[in-house]
């Protein structure tokens, strides 16, 4: 039962946050009279389709997200569909009526519309992280959790060496704290148990630098860190729950972020990257806890495509934006052959990434490990 609760759970996240993306592209690629061929709900076999106005509408078989395929678009789904659109073009007797196009092709729209349908899709994962984080606290029972400082408990070193009652926490280490848990994120960060934090107290920013934190051992023998502070809960009124949703956004924006800089850097393992497999198990784990985790997870998980694919690499987003900038400065388009060789050697490394990941999450499988 928990195996078809998982792959349920899995196809709903990776179809809502697919098909969310590829709404972006449409609605924006719409909106710019830039011809949509067609707009695909699934993949695989066609099971319905309906043509109106000039795009065809379709549902597929394989219920895991989605397609756009535009008019002058260099990719296999926008070429399969406009050999369609073409056969569709040529009047038959005895048939129903052609398909005319009703927009321009993609590769013929001005530059900074083109740019603007490339990174419509990751506006529309914000926006879905936005809507899912708004329905998530407003259900909570909890208020929601401020960052000014309630209570500092008695004898704790951050009381000691500088944090107040009644301090709003601005900036832990120099990085502007959007929610409560950026206080969190940033003292987990830190290896020497202090940190430097910019209060705002009594109007007045203050610099607090090296605040220092408790710390206790378990039973292993691990060192941790104690908070010692506690800090106030907010009014759920629909401003402060709109204003805590877009700030969370940030958070977990940030996270991500932060996430593939230490990647980058050296300061996370490559060993800890997750793919395919992995994500799924996260799932099928988040929906056992409930319908609460599961949509924090998809929340994540939205917000991750969204950044991961305005990233500067050809194969993304991010990289035909990058494209689309040198012509607009230029003048002149990057050469398609150039294009499409820096998008194969993305893709190939891109692969390569996914294939070590799934390795990776099967070992931890199989091993047990987190």
């Amino acid at each position: 039962m928990s195996f078809i609760i998982t792959i349920l759970a899995a196809l709903l996240v990776f179809s809502a946050v697919i098909a969310i993306h590829e709404f972006g592209h449409f609605t924006v690629a719409k909106l710019c009279g830039i011809q949509v061929n067609e707009f695909s709900i699934g993949m695989g076999p066609v099971l319905w389709k309906k043509n109106h106005k000039g795009t065809q509408y379709s549902l597929r078989a394989l219920p895991v997200g989605g397609f756009v395929a535009l008019e002058g678009e260099e990719s296999p789904e926008s070429q399969q569909a406009e050999a369609a659109h073409a056969a569709q073009e040529q009047p038959a007797p005895e048939t129903e009526a052609s398909v005319q196009p009703t927009g321009v092709p993609l590769n013929e729209a001005p530059v900074w519309q083109r740019a603007l349908v490339m990174v419509a899709g990751a506006v529309m994962n914000f926006v879905l992280g936005f809507v899912v984080l708004v329905i998530l606290i407003a259900a909570q029972n909890e208020p929601i959790t401020s960052k000014t400082i309630y209570a500092i408990q008695d004898g704790a070193l951050c009381g000691q060496t500088g944090l107040q009652a009644g301090d709003k926490v601005l900036a832990v280490n120099g990085r502007r704290c959007f929610v409560a848990n950026d206080i969190l994120y940033e003292l987990v960060r830190t290896q020497s148990y202090s940190a430097d934090f910019t209060v705002l107290r009594d109007g007045q920013k203050v610099q607090l630098p090296g605040v220092q934190f408790d710390t206790w051992q378990d039973e292993k023998g691990e060192t941790h860190m104690s908070i010692g502070f506690s800090v106030y809960g907010l009014e759920k009124t629909p401003g402060n729950v709109l204003r805590e949703a877009g700030n969370s956004v940030l958070y977990y924006g940030r996270i991500v972020f932060t996430s593939l800089v230490d990647l980058m850097r050296g300061r996370e393992s490559i060993n800890n990257l997750s793919g395919p497999v992995g994500i799924v198990s996260a799932i099928g784990q988040a929906a056992s806890y409930g319908w609460q985790d599961l949509l924090e997870l998809l929340a994540l998980i939205t917000i991750n495509l969204g950044i991961f694919n305005l990233l500067p690499f050809p194969a993304l987003d991010g990289g035909k934006v990058v494209f689309l900038v040198i012509e607009g400065v230029t003048g002149h388009a990057v050469p398609e052959k150039l294009q499409s060789l820096l998008t194969l050697a993305t893709f190939g490394l891109l692969f390569g990434l996914m294939l070590f990941a799934t390795y990776n999450d099967i070992l931890r499988l199989i091993t047990g490990t987190v």
